[in-house]
Parts: structure tokens; C-alpha cells; sequence
């Protein structure tokens, strides 16, 4: 049993907890982390979801997930990285680059706060390090890459923002 913190539209915590996978109760928002990662040849790394994946099977995103009762975002961001393909960022090399609170997209409505992390990283990426088996494979790929992905209906639909976020 996974859980997060809830909080109201402007980050406060509420102080009650929330059990993943049960609806979230109207006016609150749980803590959301997505997590691109840029090499100095401005390529980012993209993971394809393990096939056996509830949701997106096979699809390309970043690296993201919920944060947990207890952390921060930025702490969430970089336990979602090394869970899901085993880096150790240093908080330093991040910066959050964009937040939001509350999304439709396609009509679906997110209870979330989400926060968008960049981080700049230059060095080996293996998923034997990772510490569950969501990835199915890594690639280094430009934003047109990733763009190209996308207008195939390859990338998680809920990543557009990508294109449009200045700093990132």
C-alpha cells in the first residue's frame, strides 16, 4: 500500500493521507514528479514502459511518478530516477522548470500538482541499477526526436507540455 500527502490548490499540506489507486477527494491534489534528464549535447533521456505496465504499455515518457507520505518533490524526483532507471542525480545538477496545479487533458481531469524537474547529467545510464522493472529501455533522444514520437501517438499523450515549456 502506497501512500501520498494530500494537499489543497496552493501546496499546502492538509495533513491527511491518501492510499494510491482510491479516488481523490474533490479540492485536494497529491504530489506528481516528472524528471528529464539533459546531456550537454541537449539530448534527453526517454524511457519506454515495461510491456507488463497497467497503463501506456510499451509507450515512451520521462522518467515521473507520485510522491510519496513524507517527501518532498524533489526528493520524490530523485527516488523516481533511481528507481526507475537506476541514476543517482545530485539535487544540484536539477531545477524545477515547470508547476502546475490541477490538469484536463483530453477532457480527463488530474487531481495533481505537478512538477516538472530538468536535470543536466553526463554519464552511463545501465537498467541493471534500477530498483524495479517499469523501463523496458533507455534512449537518448533531441527534442525532434521526442517531438516525432509524440505526433506518432509513441509518447505518452500527457507530456505535450514538453514542447511548449520554456526551459526545458
Amino acid at each position: 500500500m502506497e501512500l501520498w500527502d494530500l494537499y489543497n490548490e496552493h501546496r499546502e499540506l492538509t495533513g491527511r493521507d491518501h492510499i494510491r489507486g482510491e479516488e481523490i477527494p474533490q479540492g485536494y491534489y497529491h504530489l506528481v514528479v516528472h524528471i528529464w534528464i539533459r546531456n550537454s549535447k541537449g539530448e534527453y533521456l526517454i524511457s519506454q514502459r515495461s510491456a507488463d505496465r497497467p497503463a501506456f504499455p510499451l509507450m515512451w515518457e520521462c522518467v515521473g511518478g507520485s510522491v510519496i507520505k513524507g517527501e518532498d518533490s524533489l526528493a520524490g524526483a530523485l527516488r523516481e530516477t533511481q528507481e526507475e532507471v537506476g541514476l543517482t542525480l545530485s539535487p544540484e545538477d536539477g531545477k524545477l522548470a515547470y508547476s502546475v496545479v490541477g490538469r484536463i487533458i483530453n477532457g480527463v481531469r488530474f487531481s495533481d500538482i505537478l512538477d516538472v524537474w530538468l536535470f543536466e547529467y553526463d554519464g552511463p545510464v545501465s537498467l541493471e541499477q534500477a530498483t524495479t522493472h517499469e523501463v523496458a529501455q533507455v534512449k537518448w533522444m533531441t527534442k525532434a526526436q521526442i517531438k516525432g514520437l509524440f505526433d506518432a501517438g509513441k509518447l505518452v499523450h500527457t507530456l505535450g507540455y514538453f514542447f511548449t515549456t520554456e526551459g526545458l
